[in-house]
């Protein structure tokens, strides 16, 4: 009888590599790559069941965690240079990532049971109030600072990105101003100000989140993947509106009429892409 050979350091080495690519490109989701590569529902058991499972699951994931942190040193700067010579059309490329895994999330909260009136209610209430609260978060709570608490939240909404397949994190980072700073840290391999506390950050979500959101994706199901519709949706059409009160808000001063086709490209380039990666994860889930 054929038995499944499992996955050498090296080749779990290269899985947190392209792991890594959620947590850093808007638009793509860390929990939906660990799907796809067939490690998710053992990340979350592990962290959900940290004791009991640590003897098992530790040395498995150490080459994991190690893959992330090169595969984030390797991308950080080359992505850099691309928001800060084509924010306009990368950044409709990052929208139209999201949109594109918008059908996978949706038939995902449908999955087991119909859509009601309270998911409605969960949907557009979070869309409005988080839209609302994402717009003028600086005006009602001030800017968050690009130091080391404000990376343990960025860590933490990174670990929230894999904890919960399809949100991507990176885009609430724009909307906070924490990504461009994060990846600058990241490209200057900042130890102790941007990798240390967005560790410490996604260790803790993990440690706090990860056995309720088992919770509650089994007993709410529909209503938690409505309230995440709602967030993504919000979060993506504010990375693609002006925002004077946002430290990185999209910029359309100089667009010309070529900038405008290159991100309706970028765009329809996105949506597939999107697409395609989230019915990756529904063949690998």
């Amino acid at each position: 009888m054929q038995t499944t050979r499992p996955d050498s350091p090296v080749k779990r080495f290269f899985k947190g590599v392209i792991i890594a690519l959620g947590f850093i490109l808007p638009g793509v989701s860390g929990g939906v790559l660990a799907a796809i590569l067939g490690i998710y529902e053992r990340l979350l058991g592990f962290m959900a069941h940290f004791r009991q499972n640590f003897k098992r699951d530790f040395w498995y994931f150490v080459p994991v965690g190690l893959g992330s942190i090169v595969g984030i040193a390797l991308l950080s700067a080359p992505l850099e240079y691309l928001l800060a010579h084509w924010q306009v059309i990368v950044l409709w490329g990052f929208a139209g990532a999201i949109v594109g895994t918008l059908p996978a999330l949706m038939q995902t909260a449908n999955s087991q049971a119909p859509r009601d009136g309270i998911d409605h209610l969960w949907f557009w209430g979070t869309l409005l109030i988080s839209g609302g609260l994402l717009y003028f978060m600086s005006d009602l709570f001030g800017t968050l600072p690009a130091n080391f608490w404000g990376f343990v939240v960025a860590g933490a909404l990174i670990a929230l990105g894999v904890l919960v397949p399809g949100l991507s994190p990176s885009n609430l980072l724009l909307i906070l101003g924490l990504f461009t700073p994060m990846l600058t840290g990241f490209k200057n391999l900042d130890i102790l100000g941007v990798y240390l506390p967005i560790a410490l950050g996604g260790m803790l979500a993990m440690a706090l989140f990860s056995k309720g959101m088992d919770y509650l994706i089994h007993r709410f199901h529909s209503r938690v993947y409505h309230f995440i519709l709602g967030i993504v949706t919000a979060s993506t059409i504010l990375i693609l509106v002006p925002n004077s009160h946002a430290a990185e808000s999209i910029s359309y001063a100089g667009a010309t009429w070529m900038t405008l086709l290159w991100s309706a490209l970028a765009l329809a380039v996105g949506i597939g892409l999107g697409y395609w990666m989230s019915q990756l994860e529904e063949k690998y889930k």
